[in-house]
This record gives structure tokens, C-alpha cells and sequence, in this order.
């Protein structure tokens, strides 16, 4: 028996290196261990990079289109998931033989059409689902270093239960009331002999056309539910405070209409001491206006007047910026110091590869001098004798350079009422 089986494995194994049959999880880019999710990303991305509607004349594409959907198709249902571990594509076409259930080889833009919602074909529908757009907080640091991250929204899904029919048992049936028109025509008595017809949504089907004897426990009969679902999100170096980022056909998804695009717009965050800054980076709370950076750094007037120290200012992504002034260089308040390729890095679509190097923009630091709230006495008092004796030697009279008058001018209005 034990012999039987290995034999009976090995001629499938042998049927599928013939055949020449791919992988499966190979043609999603997958391994045995991947997750239900994994799988459905991988399926919504290449399924619809590899569309024909997007590919027009190319039949690789199309070819690879039909494997991606016929891989989802497999793997994505428990039970011929499990045939196909055990038994490979043999198993599976053996399983459909004998009339398992699971997997039917469906039209690979019918498989399109129930994950997408809508047609199998990109605007072929009549009707296609409104745009939705939602912002997400980004932290400074994360546009400076860039960032792959993950958010999660309530989106409108197609039923897995029932398909999308709305039924528990797969049947839907015509509505009786508006022979499937989703309308009925209405008609009102005016006055005598006078008569006027509307148009009416059906209230039998709500509209649809159909009706359903049992619905769906899961979506009890709207074909939809809401679900929280996860979205990877690609924070690219420099990218600008409001980009958009649009996943198409990701938005809310019904069995009558082409999901719309689901539109992300990346929204720079008011820094965070504690949790967006676990490093302790200054960076975290530089000011950002484009490609450019801004920091202001406080100095003590001792600083100021005499210079001699350094600052070590810690980036975005923990390198250190060195700011300082020798011994006698004095930094007035408000001075501006710029620093060359210390800003955002610059968006760039290769990013930084052998064909793009990345460049960055300006750090711009504004100092502030802080002068003390009092003096000692004595230490006041011996200042006050180094300025004055100073002062005589070099010192400027600010008022007389200025050019005012020594005395204050009364107004014309002023002395004739002086006079009088």
C-alpha cells in the first residue's frame, strides 16, 4: 500500500516536470509557509500589473496574467490548498474529476472580477466605486530615512461567504415585481380620466433586480461587509509633505461596480518626545520647508561675545552635525549660519542607486542669545568698569550717530499755544 502511494506520487511528480507546470507559489513570488494574506497581496499586486488591459499585444503578459489567477484560485481555498501540498497540479486535476469542490479553474478575469469587484476588464463597467482618500501621520524622521510602515482602515469589502450574491446558498433569482429592471413604473390619478406614471425604485429588490431566499448570515443579504483591513505603506527618502500615493482599485469594493482608487496622502506629524524620537535625536524637532531644514540653538552671552565652543547636533538619523566658533568670533542674535547638504534629502524617483546619487538640501541654524534674568553685584559692578573704561578708549555714542536731536522739538500747534 505504502508502495502503491510513493509510486502513485512520483508518476505525479514526474506528470508535472513534463508538463512543464510552474510552481504555484513560485508564480506569486510565495514559499509553502506563506500566509492567507500574503497571498492575496501577492495576488493583487501582480494580477494587476500583468493585466492585459494594461498590457495590450503582450502575450507574456497575458499568459502570466492566467497563472497568477489560476495560483490564487488554488492556494487561496484551505481544502485545495492542502490537495496541493500533498499531491501537486495532478492532485488538483484529479480532485476536480471526482468533483471536489474548491477549485474550478474559473475564468482568470472572473477570479479579477470577485477580488476587485466590478468587471474582469479595467473600464469595462458602466459604474465605477468613488475615490477614497485618507491622510496618514508621518513623522519627520521617517521622511528623512524613509520608511515601509503599515495602516488600517474600515474598508467595504465583497462577502467571502456568499460570493457576493447575497445568498446562503449561491441562488439568486430574478425579482418578480420589476422583472429584473430594478425599477417599477407607478401610476397616480390626477384628477378623473387623468392619470400620471412614475418611475419608481423597486422596494421588492431595492433596486437590484434580484432577490434571494436565504441570505447570507455573514452579510445578511448586502453582499458587502466592512472589515478592518491593513495597507503597506512605502515612505520613499524626501518624499514631500502631502504626497499622494493612489492604490488602484483598492478602494470600498462591490459586486456592481469597479472598486475605485484608494488615495493616501502622507501628512508630516507634530513631533513626538517619546514616541517618535527613541534615539533622542535633535533632528526630530527640526522645522522642514521643502528640501531645506531649520534649527534654531541657543547660545549664552559668553558665547556670544567670546566664542570658543562647539556644538554637537545629532541628525535624523543619529550623525552628528558639528556646529561652533573659535576663540573672538562673535555670533550676533538672529544670525543665520547656513550648513551645505545638512537639509531633506532630495526626492528622487531611482532613490539612491548606481543610477542616482541622493542629494540633500540646506540646514539653516538660527542662534539665540539668551542674556541673564540679573547680575550679581560685584560681578555687575566689575563689568560695568570693563565696558566703561572700554568705551572711552572705542566706544560709540549710539544717539549722537544716529543723528536725533539733542533736545526734543515741540510741534508748530505746540509753541503757538506756548505763546498764547
Amino acid at each position: 500500500m505504502l508502495f502503491g502511494r510513493t509510486a502513485l506520487l512520483f508518476v505525479w511528480g514526474l506528470a508535472q516536470l513534463v508538463l512543464g507546470t510552474e510552481d504555484y507559489y513560485k508564480v506569486l513570488g510565495l514559499n509553502k509557509q506563506a500566509t492567507e494574506k500574503q497571498i492575496k497581496s501577492a495576488y493583487r499586486q501582480l494580477s494587476k500589473k500583468y493585466h492585459p488591459d494594461k498590457n495590450p499585444g503582450d502575450d507574456t503578459a497575458h499568459d502570466k496574467f492566467v497563472e497568477v489567477s489560476e495560483a490564487y484560485e488554488a492556494l487561496s481555498d484551505a481544502e485545495t490548498r492542502r490537495i496541493y501540498d500533498q499531491y501537486g497540479h495532478e492532485g488538483l486535476k484529479q480532485h476536480k474529476q471526482q468533483g471536489g469542490g474548491g477549485f474550478h479553474a474559473h475564468d482568470p478575469f472572473d477570479v479579477f472580477s470577485r477580488f476587485f469587484g466590478g468587471g474582469g476588464h479595467f473600464g469595462q463597467q458602466q459604474r465605477r466605486g468613488q475615490n477614497l482618500e485618507v491622510k496618514v501621520s508621518i513623522a519627520l524622521r521617517d521622511f528623512y530615512n524613509g520608511r515601509t510602515t503599515e495602516f488600517e482602515w474600515n474598508k467595504q469589502q465583497i462577502c467571502e461567504a456568499c460570493d457576493g450574491t447575497g445568498a446562503a446558498d449561491g441562488k439568486v433569482e430574478t425579482c418578480r415585481a420589476c422583472n429584473g429592471n430594478g425599477a417599477r413604473v407607478v401610476r397616480h390619478q390626477l384628477a378623473p380620466g387623468m392619470f400620471q406614471q412614475v418611475q419608481m425604485q423597486c422596494d421588492e429588490c431595492g433596486g437590484t433586480g434580484r432577490t434571494v431566499k436565504h441570505r447570507c448570515p455573514h452579510c445578511q443579504g448586502n453582499r458587502v461587509v466592512r472589515k478592518s483591513t491593513p495597507v503597506s505603506l512605502t515612505v520613499q527618502r524626501g518624499m514631500a509633505d502631502g504626497t499622494r500615493v493612489v492604490y488602484e482599485n483598492e478602494a470600498d469594493a462591490h459586486p456592481d461596480y469597479v472598486a475605485g482608487d484608494l488615495i493616501v496622502t502622507l501628512v508630516e506629524k507634530e513631533p513626538s518626545l517619546d514616541s517618535d524620537n527613541p534615539d533622542h535625536v535633535d533632528g526630530v524637532f527640526f522645522r522642514r520647508k521643502g528640501d531645506d531644514l531649520y534649527w534654531r540653538e541657543v547660545l549664552s552671552l559668553r558665547e556670544a561675545l567670546f566664542g570658543d565652543w562647539t556644538r554637537n547636533l545629532t541628525h535624523l538619523d543619529g550623525h552628528i552635525v558639528r556646529l561652533g566658533r573659535k576663540e573672538g568670533e562673535v555670533v550676533q542674535h538672529g544670525q543665520v549660519e547656513t550648513v551645505e547638504g545638512e537639509g531633506m534629502p532630495i526626492w528622487h524617483e531611482d532613490g539612491e542607486s548606481v543610477y542616482h546619487k541622493t542629494q540633500f538640501g540646506k540646514l539653516y541654524v538660527e542662534y539665540t542669545v539668551v542674556l541673564p534674568d540679573q547680575l550679581e553685584a560685584g560681578f555687575r559692578k566689575e563689568l560695568k568698569g570693563v565696558f566703561d573704561k572700554y568705551r572711552k578708549k572705542k566706544g560709540v555714542d549710539l544717539h549722537k550717530d544716529s543723528g536725533r536731536p539733542e533736545k526734543p522739538v515741540m510741534s508748530d500747534e505746540g509753541r503757538e499755544h506756548e505763546e498764547l
